[in-house]
C-alpha cells in the first residue's frame, strides 16, 4: 500500500477514534499495521483503545512496541503507566510515568497518576512530593491551555499574556516559553521571541520545537546562518522532524545554497510537502534539466495524487455551457505576496455577472490585503484549518465549476485536494509558469513566450492568455529618477531578485559584464548570512573587487522601490528569471537585461520584454548577454531616453491592461467548461 494512502487510512481510524467509534478505529489501526508494521502511532493508539477494553497486557505490548519505535511516540509513556498500574505492575508503571514526565507528555497527570502509585506502595512523603507538583502545575497548565486556546484563534496577545502567567506561576515551564515564543512570533515581535525560545532551550535543551520554532524566528530575520543550525538541532534530536527540514531546506534555498537545500527535501521520503518543496527548487538549479523536472513532477503525481483517484466522484453540475460560472480560487498566498499582488487586477475586474467568485484561503498570518481579495469575491472561506478532504467537500458541496490552483508546488499547496478532483474542470495559474503533473489538473495558463507549445506532455493543455502570463499594479506610487551614473560618476548594475535565484553561474555571467564597464558596481538584495560574504569571494576570484559590491537588506515596498533609483541597468537571473521583481525593476525605468531559457520560468524575462517590445534586451547565449549589457551601459544617452519611456511604456502594453487580462483569463474559463460540457454529452 503506498504510504500517501497508509496515512489516509490512519487519519481515518484516528477520526473514528476521536469520535467514540472505538471498534471500527481498532479495525482500521490494525490495517494500518499490517502495511506499516513500523507505524508507532498506530500501535500506540491501538493499544489505548485495547486498554480501554480491558486488555491491558496486549495494550502494554503495543505501547512498548511503539515506544521501541519511537521513543517520543506522543503520550505513549504516560499511556503505558496507565495501563501497567492497571495490571499491577507498579515498579514499572512508576518508571513510564518518570519517563512521561522527563518526555513532557501530560506532566500534570502523569505527576497525578504517579503520586497515586506510590501511595498504593505506602511510599507516602514520595507521593506526597509528586501531589505537590501535580498541584503547582495545575493552575500553571490551566493558563498554558488557555494560552493555546487564544492562539487557535488568533489572539496572539491574549495568548503571551496567558503563558506569561503560566511561566510566573511555574517559571521552570519550558513549553510555556516556547509557545510564548510562538505567540510573539506570530504577532510580529521576533527579538521577544527569540528570547523566550532560548530561555525554553535553556529550560530544555531537548524539545526540538524550540530549536525548530527558534530557527524560523532568525529565518524571519534574515540571519540564515543561525536558521540553519537551529534546525539541523531540531533534526538531530527528532529525526523526519518535517517543520524543521522544511525549513532547514528554505534556509539553504535562501542562502542560496541549492545542492544543499535539494538534498534536504530528498532526505526524508514519503513527505509529499518536502518533494513538493524539492520539485519548486529544482527550478532554481542551474545543472537541472527539464526533463529531470518532469520526471520528478511524475512521481510525485505517481505517488501521493494517483492514490486518491478512486475517490473521484460524478459531478453533477449543470452543464449548461453558457450560465453563470462558478470559479474556485485555492491559494495560500491572499495576502501581500508576490502571487496575490499579481491577482489584484484580476480580481478588480472579474465579471461578476458572468462569474461567481469563490475564494479558498489558507492565510497563516493575515494583513491588510484578505479583507481586500474578500470584498471582492462573492463567496469568501477560510479553510486553514480544514484537511485536504474536507476542503475537497466543501468545494464539492459549493459545486464549483472551475477550480484553479494558485499555488503549484510552492508551500502550503492543496495539490492533493486537487487530486480528489472536487470539480469537473481544473486549472493552474499564479503560483509560477509550469506544470503541477497532477493528471486530475487538465489544464494550465501560460502564455505564447513562456510556452511557444500547446502541448503539456504529462500534464494536460496549455490555454495561452493572448499577450503575458502577468498584469502589473505597483501598488505604491515611487517616481522615476535620472540615470544614477549622472550623478555619482560610476555606472551601477543591480538585481533585486530573491538571493536564491543567484547561483555561480549568474555570478560568472555578471562578473563578465562588470569587468567589460570599468568603475562599475553592482547592488544585490539578500538577508544577512554567510552567503553574503561567500558571492563576494566569488566576485572577487573573478576580478571583481569587494568594494564594488553592495548588498541591501529586505525592505518595505516603497523603500525597495526606491532603490531602483541608484540601479542603472537591471541584470537578470537564470536558470529562475525574474517575475514581478523584473516588473518592479521596468516600471521604475530600470532595463532588464535577461538570458532566454528553456523551462517557462527561465523565459519570463523574454515574455515581459517581449511585451514591451524591448525583445533586444533578450540574449540567447551569455555572449550575447554580456554584449547587450555592455552596449546598453556605453551608451548613456540612449539609456537615459528609455529610462524616461519605460513607465509610459509598460502602462499602455499588456503587462498592465487588467481589462484585458481578467478578460482573457474568464474566455479561458469558458472555454474550459464549454470542452467539458460537449464532452459530457458525447458520453
Amino acid at each position: 500500500m503506498p504510504s500517501a494512502q497508509v496515512e489516509q487510512l490512519f487519519n481515518t481510524a484516528l477520526q473514528r477514534h476521536r469520535g467514540g467509534q472505538l471498534a471500527e478505529a481498532a479495525v482500521l489501526y490494525r490495517q494500518v499495521i499490517a502495511a506499516e508494521p513500523r507505524h508507532a502511532e498506530a500501535l500506540h493508539l491501538l493499544g489505548v483503545i485495547l486498554r480501554r477494553q480491558g486488555n491491558s497486557a496486549a495494550a502494554i505490548d503495543l505501547i512498548r512496541r511503539a515506544l521501541a519505535i519511537d521513543p517520543a511516540c506522543e503520550n505513549a509513556w504516560f499511556n503505558l503507566g496507565n495501563a501497567l498500574r492497571e495490571a499491577g505492575q507498579l515498579d514499572q508503571a512508576i518508571e513510564a510515568f518518570q519517563s512521561a514526565i522527563a518526555h513532557r507528555q501530560n506532566v500534570h497527570q502523569a505527576y497525578h497518576n504517579l503520586a497515586l502509585v506510590l501511595k498504593t506502595q505506602g511510599r507516602i512523603e514520595e507521593s506526597a512530593a509528586a501531589l505537590g507538583k501535580a498541584e503547582a502545575l495545575r493552575t500553571a497548565i490551566d493558563a498554558f491551555n488557555l494560552g493555546n486556546q487564544f492562539g487557535r484563534q488568533g489572539r496572539f496577545a491574549q495568548a503571551a499574556a496567558a503563558y506569561q502567567q503560566a511561566i510566573s506561576i511555574h517559571p521552570q515551564f519550558a513549553e510555556a516559553h516556547c509557545n510564548l515564543g510562538n505567540a510573539l512570533l506570530e504577532a510580529g515581535q521576533l527579538e521577544p521571541a527569540i528570547a523566550a525560545y532560548r530561555q525554553a532551550i535553556a529550560l530544555d535543551p531537548n524539545v526540538p520545537e524550540a530549536h525548530h520554532n527558534l530557527a524560523k524566528a532568525h529565518y524571519d530575520l534574515g540571519q540564515l546562518d543561525e536558521s540553519i543550525a537551529g534546525n539541523q538541532r531540531a533534526m538531530a534530536l527528532r529525526p523526519g522532524y518535517t517543520g524543521a527540514i522544511r525549513n532547514l531546506a528554505n534556509s539553504f534555498f535562501e542562502a542560496g545554497r541549492l545542492d544543499e537545500a535539494l538534498a534536504t527535501c530528498r532526505s526524508v521520503e514519503e513527505k509529499p510537502e518536502l518533494h513538493s518543496d524539492l520539485i519548486y527548487k529544482m527550478h532554481f538549479h542551474p545543472s537541472v534539466s527539464w526533463q529531470a523536472i518532469d520526471e520528478e513532477l511524475a512521481r510525485w503525481n505517481q505517488r501521493y495524487a494517483q492514490p486518491l483517484a478512486g475517490l473521484i466522484q460524478p459531478h453533477a453540475n449543470d452543464r449548461s455551457p453558457d450560465r453563470r460560472l462558478r470559479i474556485g480560487y485555492v491559494s495560500p498566498d491572499f495576502r501581500q505576496h508576490v502571487v496575490g499582488m499579481n491577482l489584484l487586477p484580476l480580481f478588480s475586474r472579474h465579471d461578476h455577472s458572468a462569474f461567481e467568485i469563490f475564494c479558498y484561503a489558507q492565510v497563516a498570518r493575515p494583513d491588510a490585503q484578505p479583507r481586500w481579495f474578500e470584498q471582492h469575491a462573492d463567496v469568501w472561506r477560510d479553510c486553514a484549518r480544514l484537511s485536504d478532504e474536507q476542503l475537497a467537500d466543501q468545494i464539492r458541496a459549493d459545486r464549483i465549476d472551475v477550480l484553479v490552483d494558485l499555488a503549484l508546488h510552492t508551500p502550503e499547496n492543496r495539490l492533493l485536494c486537487f487530486a480528489r478532483k472536487p470539480a469537473p474542470v481544473q486549472v493552474s495559474f499564479a503560483g509560477y509558469p509550469g506544470r503541477t503533473g497532477v493528471s486530475a489538473i487538465a489544464y494550465r495558463l501560460s502564455d505564447p513566450y513562456l510556452d511557444p507549445s500547446d502541448s503539456d506532455k504529462g500534464g494536460g493543455t496549455i490555454l495561452h492568455l493572448p499577450a503575458s502570463f502577468w498584469c502589473y499594479d505597483p501598488g505604491v506610487d515611487v517616481p522615476v529618477n535620472d540615470l544614477s551614473t549622472t550623478t555619482n560618476g560610476y555606472f551601477t548594475f543591480g538585481c533585486l531578485n530573491n538571493f536564491c535565484k543567484i547561483n555561480p553561474a549568474v555570478l560568472d555571467l555578471w562578473a563578465s559584464v562588470m569587468r567589460q564597464v570599468e568603475h562599475s558596481r553592482l547592488i544585490l538584495l539578500a538577508k544577512q548570512g554567510g552567503h553574503r560574504q561567500a558571492a563576494m569571494e566569488h566576485l572577487e576570484q573573478l576580478g571583481i573587487a569587494a568594494e564594488r559590491i553592495e548588498f541591501v537588506s529586505y525592505l518595505p515596498r516603497r523603500e525597495y522601490l526606491s532603490q531602483y533609483h541608484r540601479i542603472d541597468i537591471g541584470l537578470d537571473t537564470f536558470p529562475y528569471n525574474g517575475h514581478t521583481t523584473s516588473l518592479d525593476s521596468l516600471w521604475m525605468g530600470v532595463p532588464m537585461v535577461t538570458l532566454v531559457g528553456k523551462t517557462a520560468v527561465a523565459r519570463a524575462g523574454w515574455s515581459q520584454l517581449s511585451n514591451l517590445g524591448l525583445t533586444e534586451l533578450a540574449a540567447d547565449s551569455r555572449e550575447q548577454f554580456v554584449t547587450i549589457a555592455t552596449k546598453l551601459a556605453g551608451d548613456t544617452a540612449a539609456l537615459a531616453t528609455l529610462r524616461a519611456s519605460l513607465r509610459r511604456r509598460m502602462e499602455q502594453s499588456p503587462l498592465m491592461d487588467s481589462a484585458s487580462f481578467a478578460a482573457a483569463i474568464e474566455n479561458a474559463y469558458r472555454q474550459m467548461w464549454q470542452r467539458w460540457c460537449a464532452a459530457s454529452q458525447s458520453k
